[in-house]
């Protein structure tokens, strides 16, 4: 499991930010090292810092907040449209992940025990309803099979599109990156957490600065199926099972975020909720998925060279996408209120 969490970016990130939040030093050491990358001195100080025995015993305390704040450093650092930056890069020098291997091996018992099972929490699921520009409407759990046959649409003419496009994946070129089902108004939902609403006030990619919400609970059919995505297994098999094209539509964002020129897979959401009602990403398929350049469908032969690959990006963690309406509304809203740099508030 340790060489799980260290294999991606997310997960390095997860590591490193959970330890500033107990250490601050460590940030004092991590930004110059990342920073001036020649000088292998400043690389050697911060290895020696996160593999201390203060670090380890950091990781085995972590409580709550501090596994929260480093999950918000992983998902707010995530950039799927450009190179990764100096922190990415610095993480994954080979010292460095070395180094991180007793924290990150403390970090994974101290998340299993502090958000249980990963799977799927049906009793407290919440969309969370960005209300900034206007006032909060109770999500309307109908019309799926149409928004998805209007993803699908999109994505199809994208890639027409994109034919277009520079054939050098290096050109200046950018276009729609994630590799969920969006736009396409699908309802999405989150654990709700006492203290915070749901943590997808929280864990947001690409935040743009959102800060105010209203978070309607919403119960799932006990019957609904629902696919767990808690690796990178999981995440490839749904791309291979359900394949969908998208390797002019990629081309460029993909080769800058992980460096391979290749062929491109995203799963044919519409084509997976035949199957299934939703899909999950599990907080552990998150930080061990996000950003790979994962292999989708390898050739047949011998040589057994890979054919397609795939990267999941723009997903939250926790995050359950609902392909199929399985939903009902459930317990009454709740209002809350960021200050930007300070935690989310419940109004009153």
């Amino acid at each position: 499991m340790t060489d799980d969490l260290l294999s991606g970016p997310r997960g390095r990130q997860f590591c490193l930010g959970v330890l500033t939040a107990a250490r601050p030093e460590i940030w004092t050491l991590a930004a110059p090292a990342a920073e001036y990358p020649q000088d292998p001195g400043l690389a050697s100080e911060l290895a020696e810092a996160l593999r201390s025995p203060a670090s380890v015993t950091a990781a085995e305390s972590a409580s709550g907040g501090a596994l929260l704040a480093g999950l918000t450093q992983a998902v707010h650092a995530a950039r799927y449209w450009q190179q990764p930056d100096e922190t990415d890069a610095l993480l994954a020098q080979p010292a460095i992940r070395l180094s991180l291997e007793p924290v990150a091996h403390a970090l994974a018992d101290a998340l299993a025990a502090w958000w249980g099972p990963g799977f799927l929490d049906r009793d407290h699921q919440c969309c969370v309803q960005w209300t900034d520009e206007r006032k909060g409407q109770p999500p309307v759990p109908g019309g799926a099979a149409r928004k998805l046959a209007g993803w699908k649409a999109a994505a199809l003419a994208d890639e027409r599109q994109a034919a277009k496009r520079p054939e050098n994946p290096a050109a200046n070129w950018g276009g729609w990156w994630w590799s969920t089902p969006r736009p396409s108004e699908l309802l999405t939902t989150t654990r709700g957490l006492p203290e915070l609403g749901a943590i997808g006030l929280l864990l947001v990619e690409d935040h743009p600065g959102w800060k105010q919400a209203t978070v309607w609970p919403l119960v799932p059919r006990p019957d609904s199926h629902v696919y767990e995505i808690e690796g990178p297994a999981a995440w490839t098999e749904l791309a291979a099972r359900y394949p969908m094209d998208v390797s002019l539509a990629k081309r460029h964002d993909w080769w800058r975020t992980t460096g391979i020129a290749a062929r491109w897979l995203v799963p044919d959401w519409s084509a997976v909720a035949a199957d299934y009602d939703g899909v999950h990403l599990t907080l552990w398929g998150y930080l061990t998925t996000a950003g790979l350049a994962l292999a989708a469908r390898p050739s047949a032969g011998p040589s057994r060279a890979v054919l397609e690959r795939t990267v999941l990006a723009g997903w939250n963690p926790d995050e359950t996408y609902w392909l199929n309406d399985v939903l009902t509304p459930g317990a009454a809203p709740s209002h809350w209120r960021s200050q930007g740099s300070g935690p989310w508030l419940r109004q009153r």
